[in-house]
């Protein structure tokens, strides 16, 4: 890779150690840190917290996009870099913006929010829509079914991975 590459991570705020999703999330910052890639997230808890942690273990970065409007004192312990946004869709634009791929973990309204966006302009063709999108195991699949019933298409642009060392590969194969 001749610029280390940045990938998103998105997933949910709720994990904790030792649930699946959490040791996952972990697991992914060491090891797309470890293959040269800086991570982002949203800075906070959860698979935000796990990922950050995991990617500086490996001797990786962890940039965190925090939010004034939650109300919150400031990212994890394990970020890097935080860059500090004023809103929801002021933070979620710019994890979209500083990301060379994405990655979408389990999570809930928030995960589906960013999930969504990054659909929606890739199958839109905006700007930058050659970026890999990359669903972790089979949280999002029936939603994927639930898209393709009433747009066959819908799917085209996304690819899922049953494993880290699986989107570890995807990620390879475009950088």
């Amino acid at each position: 890779m001749d610029k280390q590459k940045v990938i998103s991570i998105f997933g949910t705020s709720k994990a904790v150690p030792g649930d699946e999703v959490f040791t996952q999330a972990g697991d992914l910052g060491f090891q797309l840190a470890k293959n040269g890639f800086t991570i982002a997230n949203g800075g906070y808890g959860g698979t935000m917290l796990a990922s950050a942690s995991g990617a500086v273990k490996a001797g990786g970065q962890a940039i965190g996009i925090t939010c004034t409007a939650f109300g919150r004192s400031g990212p994890n312990e394990y970020i890097t870099r935080n860059i500090t946004t004023n809103s929801l869709p002021e933070r979620l634009n710019k994890l979209l913006e500083i990301a060379d791929g994405y990655v979408v973990l389990t999570g809930g309204t928030g995960t589906l929010l960013e999930l969504a966006t990054i659909w929606e302009l890739k199958n839109k063709h905006f700007p930058n829509a050659d970026k890999p999108i990359i669903i972790m195991g089979r949280f999002w699949k029936p939603l994927l079914e639930l898209m393709a019933s009433e747009d066959p298409d819908s799917d085209r642009h996304i690819e899922i991975a049953d494993s880290v060392t699986g989107i570890v590969s995807i990620l390879e194969k475009y950088f």
